[in-house]
């Protein structure tokens, strides 16, 4: 028998909102959080739009001698433990401590940090290079420092599998709470690459949207008039536990975790494959490891990301996956209204996912305007939607032909 794992506790900064309270008010009344970039002057690039995050001062949650040794990605990271913690009711002592565990994953860490610290080396010499430079800003430090914060002496990890870090992040964690390495699992993505180099980076390869006269608008995923997506950052993050460590103190239950795969496109370094494969591959291995049938499947949080080849390709994949059960399942992308967090968009859409099973609403896909033929399926269009479903499937892929997905289902006993 395998050991249930249970979600109890949700954390989110997104760049709609700083807690999951604000950012599922944001996701059901459809506002968008992309905006023109303010962290820097954007007038010689041809993208001038993203997801920031707004009104965030880490201050709120961290001394400032340690804020000062951090990347924002690990701020964001911070924040969003605290809340997930401080929701689960959990309080991490002595005794339990060697059986919770961190495990945050980030697609890029911090960039800022590796900008910042290249331009004083070629200007002022190595002499002024930061000491805190490097865990500031590599990826495996946002769970070290959330394993520091609140004294978790468990499995301490993170990947750095591009879009499908985060949910990597918390599959790998139910995992790890299924064969018994730990009981508890603090597990989700962080990251903060709105940055000159990666925007600049992006914008090279025409992955971004050039819709910079109308950035609200700007993310729109499986409608025909699609042009790219919008970078965002932020962090999700929820705590898992063992099913009957949680009954045992009386812990509130959002969801059970059920199902969850990992498959690789094995096909080019960023284009996903046009015959959606992989894609399909990871949803039947999630079905399959959860004990569940295609037709059972409610809601789909599609990673969707509004470029043009993932949401065509997307679709095909689950027309393949659950063929005619496809049109009757709702699929929706999120990151209409998030942009693409990167790394941490399995995290956030991990999170989502569990809500929308709890609050019995599904999240909408908001700039659905124009149909296109070649996405056909119920995409939840500009509202959202009061629906009771028995499972959510996340989906999640990443440049490298990573695939993840994740199958979360309503709690019973």
């Amino acid at each position: 028998m395998k050991r249930r794992v249970v979600v109890t506790g949700l954390g989110l900064v997104t760049p709609v909102g700083n807690s999951v309270e604000t950012t599922w008010a944001a996701l059901m009344s459809g506002r968008s959080g992309v905006d023109y970039i303010q962290k820097f002057d954007t007038t010689r690039f041809p993208v001038r739009i993203a997801a920031e995050v707004k009104d965030f001062n880490p201050l709120d949650f961290i001394e400032k001698k340690e804020a000062r040794k951090m990347g924002a990605f690990i701020h964001y990271a911070i924040a969003a433990s605290d809340e997930a913690l401080r929701d689960s009711g959990l309080s991490i002592t002595g005794e339990m401590a060697e059986q919770v565990g961190t495990y945050i994953s980030s697609g890029i860490g911090d960039f800022w940090a590796i900008e910042r610290e290249h331009e004083k080396l070629l200007n002022d010499g190595p002499g002024r290079v930061s000491p805190f430079f490097i865990p500031s800003a590599i990826v495996n430090l946002a769970a070290g420092q959330v394993s520091i914060r609140h004294g978790a002496k468990g499995p301490n990890s993170a990947t750095a599998t591009a879009c499908s870090a985060g949910a990597h992040a918390i599959g790998d964690s139910f995992k790890i709470i299924q064969r018994g390495d730990a009981d508890v699992m603090i597990c989700g993505g962080a990251e903060s690459a709105i940055t000159p180099m990666s925007v600049a980076g992006f914008a090279a390869m025409r992955a971004l949207s050039t819709r910079n006269d109308d950035p609200k608008g700007a993310s729109r995923p499986f409608e025909r008039d699609r042009d790219g997506f919008v970078i965002g950052e932020g962090a999700g993050l929820m705590i898992l536990e063992e099913l009957e460590f949680a009954r045992r103190r009386g812990a509130r239950i959002y969801a059970e975790l059920v199902g969850y795969g990992m498959t690789a496109d094995a096909f080019h370094i960023t284009m996903p494959d046009e015959t959606g494969s992989g894609a399909v591959r990871v949803m039947q291995k999630a079905l399959h490891d959860a004990g569940a049938q295609p037709e059972e499947i409610g809601y789909i949080n599609a990673h969707g990301t509004s470029t043009p080849y993932n949401d065509k390709f997307e679709t095909r994949a689950i027309k393949t996956t659950f063929g005619e059960h496809a049109y009757k399942v709702a699929v929706s992308s999120t990151k209409s209204m998030t942009g693409h967090l990167l790394g941490a968009a399995g995290g956030i859409e991990g999170v989502f996912s569990v809500l929308a099973l709890h609050h019995k609403t599904l999240p909408p896909t908001i700039n659905y305007v124009t149909p296109d033929p070649d996405c056909d399926l119920d995409y939840v269009p500009n509202e959202p939607r009061e629906l009771e479903v028995r499972y959510a499937l996340s989906n999640s892929f990443g440049f490298g032909g990573t695939n993840a997905a994740l199958l979360f289902k309503r709690f019973e006993e």
